[in-house]
């Protein structure tokens, strides 16, 4: 299945990594966004198979059993996210390299699996009290879903060491053309040329 590179963009909520990868979508014809599958209610403007692939969670596990996901994860209880294999299939029969925003644990797994063929970015604030202004500008949290972000936040950091590269996102242009530069730098000289 291995053909195409891989870049894992993973960060605490609230980093900015989405963002980042956006740019980078817009910027990089060569490269196609893989999307997750998950069991999270739908969002205002979210469409199914654009923005995620929305399963109930009875869906999500009969898929876990049919060994039909590179990683998973369940983040929160009842809560399931998760990579189909049949998405990065799809995306490397296009000649095209593939970009994964998902959460930590996530970036993680996925590093596992792709090994050199992949680079992990590590996206964070420059604090854990840049990101609760952050999350509370976004206004997509009741304080109880809030407090568990934060907590889980300050847990994921911990992860930190084993992602490739830490992309601090204090001033966003910034965070943009290093990325681009992360990603010019990857697809053309792979993992062992990459400076940190």
């Amino acid at each position: 299945m291995q053909q195409g590179k891989a870049f894992i963009f993973s960060a605490p909520s609230g980093s900015g990594k989405t963002t980042i990868v956006k740019h980078l979508l817009e910027h990089n014809p060569d490269l196609r966004f893989s999307i997750s599958a998950c069991t999270r209610s739908r969002r205002p403007n979210e469409v199914d198979g654009r923005d995620y692939y929305f399963m109930t969670p009875s869906e999500f596990r009969a898929r876990i059993e049919e060994n039909a996901f590179v990683e998973w994860e369940e983040v929160y209880e009842g809560k399931y996210y998760g990579t189909l294999k049949s998405e990065i299939e799809r995306i490397w029969q296009q000649g095209k390299h593939v970009v994964f925003d998902v959460d930590v644990q996530g970036g993680v797994n996925l590093k596992k699996y792709f090994g050199d063929q992949a680079l992990a970015v590590f996206v964070k604030v420059p604090s854990i009290e840049k990101l609760k202004e952050r999350l509370t500008a976004r206004n997509t949290e009741s304080t109880e879903s809030m407090n568990q972000r934060i907590a889980k936040a300050e847990e994921e950091l911990h992860y930190e060491k084993d992602f490739d590269i830490t992309l601090i996102n204090d001033h966003l242009d910034e965070a943009l053309d290093r990325a681009q530069h992360y990603y010019d730098e990857f697809v053309q000289k792979g993992a062992l040329a990459l400076s940190k």
